[in-house]
């Protein structure tokens, strides 16, 4: 499996974002068995001054993660039973990261983390499917469509309008 190599995350969110719809995200579960689901919405979240990221509050041991280098996992539990998954981006000390809200027949983060059986094991791990969870590219052009991002009120009208959900059209 040509899995995405680590230099795709080396990059600015705001351009990873778009370009993971319609990637296909790999996920090896305990049992061996392999399944694949296309990514149909992400949402891009770009440092410490973005109000709505979780390194606006600077570095801590919860967003350490988003500090080192793109291409590790980061998943976070929200309401004590949901696991987000978010790809961290860009270089060293530059807090990027990418949150996947939807997959194929899987709208929202809680749901996509539900069924992927998400849990801490995966934070900070590389996105290799030695660690059983990749992205793979199936080299289709997808039509993408930008929203502001939700469930961000907290972080002011500037940063919750930013159109950094970017969503598969149909």
């Amino acid at each position: 499996m040509n899995c995405l190599k680590k230099d795709f995350f080396i990059r600015d969110v705001l351009d990873i974002a778009p370009d993971l719809i319609g990637k296909i995200l790999v996920r090896r579960f305990e049992d061996g068995k392999i399944k694949k689901y296309i990514i149909t919405e992400t949402e891009a979240y770009r440092g410490e001054e973005d109000l709505a990221c979780h390194a606006s509050k600077g570095r801590t041991k919860r967003t350490d993660v988003m500090y080192q280098n793109g291409g590790i996992i980061y998943v976070y539990l929200i309401y004590g039973m949901y696991w987000m998954l978010n790809f961290v981006c860009e270089n060293e000390n530059i807090p990027q990261a990418v949150l996947i809200r939807g997959i194929k027949n899987f709208n929202g983060p809680g749901k996509v983390g539900k069924e992927l059986k998400l849990n801490r094991e995966f934070n900070y791990k590389e996105i290799i499917l030695d660690n059983n969870l990749c992205i793979i590219d199936n080299n289709i052009k997808v039509n993408i469509i930008t929203k502001p991002r939700v469930g961000i009120d907290y972080a002011g009208k500037i940063w919750k309008n930013k159109p950094w959900r970017f969503i598969l059209a149909e």
